[in-house]
């Protein structure tokens, strides 16, 4: 069934006794977060609550040293790829598109709530149910850019057109959406139909065009280390002189000498199996944008709802599971739950943190006026 009620404080932060199974410690010693994830997908360790279990590893067992194993060779490939190889251009940066949201749209039909069908963070303040805390999140982005009536809104990495939709109906803006996803692209253009949307499936990098506000949620993960000054300065080309930038990112600090190595771990088995070719930016590369003429207006960070989120997501998933078992198969219904409980463990433990932060192009005369 949807989940119906505000999930209660205890569901992401229960403690009590974790059983550890052999399996998973003898998994974890081999390769980490990433063996482990294999494992399961392999069904070589089963346990009865998932989430516990990983919130125990990521912040610590001393028969699980993961924290030891920093410099694997998987490790080091990754660095190496990380910083010399450009993933995200061309045909690849499509890729995500193809391998993880065109997977079908019965799938996040089904997992995400059924107002806005948004797949990014929901904002939990005063909501009691997954559908008003995404609503509540696009809403308080509308805000936040101070959106008026007639106003053209780019949204870079669209989704399904969850905040096109919204902004379009209740704020009376035209937008214009990017995505690489010809499902997204589909499901979001008949959302939309008889409202000022367009939806393009185009590579951010090489569109232009002038706008009066820019959002993008949760899209810049995708666009790579190398990436993210171009993701930027698109961004700023696009928004006109005065115009504002609503930015939602999930931030880490990950494959450096200061990274967590569970963390680094975790996050390689994602490139592999959910996201290829993404990357977490950290907060340093979000506040460099304001050495030129983007100003940082405003920063909220409420990354403990995105634990919230998850578990949401996930109980929708075992719920509809049973219709997406012919299609998907056992394996995969492991591979999802470990990476939902997995991303949960992790914002739960605050080892991964959610922004949304606005710029303006040129400053906001007066001052800008936060919205929570």
């Amino acid at each position: 069934m949807q989940l119906a009620e505000k999930l209660p404080s205890d569901t992401v932060n229960a403690t009590h006794e974790v059983v550890v199974p052999q399996e998973v410690i003898e998994a974890a010693n081999r390769g980490g977060l990433y063996e482990l994830g294999e494992s399961y997908m392999r069904g070589e360790w089963e346990t009865n609550d998932l989430f516990q279990l990983m919130s125990h590893l990521v912040t610590g067992d001393r028969r699980v040293p993961v924290t030891l194993r920093k410099f694997s060779p998987r490790l080091l490939a990754a660095l190496i790829k990380d910083r010399v190889m450009n993933l995200q251009v061309g045909k690849r940066a499509f890729e995500v598109g193809e391998r993880h949201y065109d997977l079908g749209n019965d799938l996040f039909s089904q997992m995400l709530d059924k107002s806005s069908m948004s797949y990014t963070c929901g904002y939990w303040r005063n909501a009691q149910n997954l559908d008003e805390a995404q609503v509540a999140k696009i809403d308080l982005l509308c805000k936040k850019l101070k959106l008026k009536p007639g106003m053209r809104v780019l949204d870079i990495g669209c989704g399904w057109a969850n905040f096109a939709y919204h902004a379009a109906k209740h704020y009376g803006v035209s937008v214009v959406g990017l995505t690489v996803s010809k499902e997204q692209a589909a499901l979001g253009r008949e959302r939309c139909k008889g409202l000022p949307v367009e939806i393009i499936i185009q590579d951010y990098q090489t569109f232009s065009g002038s706008f009066d506000r820019v959002v993008s949620i949760e899209m810049i993960e995708a666009v790579g280390r190398k990436n993210i000054p171009t993701f930027f300065e698109m961004a700023e080309r696009c928004l006109k002189d005065g115009g504002l930038f609503a930015l939602q990112v999930i931030s880490a600090e990950t494959f450096s000498l200061r990274s967590n190595a569970g963390l680094d771990q975790f996050i390689m088995w994602l490139q592999h199996r959910i996201f290829p070719n993404g990357w977490i930016p950290s907060f340093p590369s979000l506040i460099d944008p304001a050495r030129g003429s983007l100003v940082i207006e405003d920063l909220h960070n409420f990354s403990a709802d995105y634990a919230t989120t998850l578990r949401a997501w996930a109980l929708n998933f075992e719920d509809a599971w049973p219709s997406l078992r012919a299609k998907y198969g056992d394996e995969f219904r492991r591979m999802w739950l470990y990476y939902l409980h997995g991303c949960e463990a992790l914002f739960t433990a605050r080892m991964v943190q959610l922004y949304q932060i606005v710029y303006s192009k040129g400053g906001v005369s007066g001052g800008y006026e936060a919205v929570r």
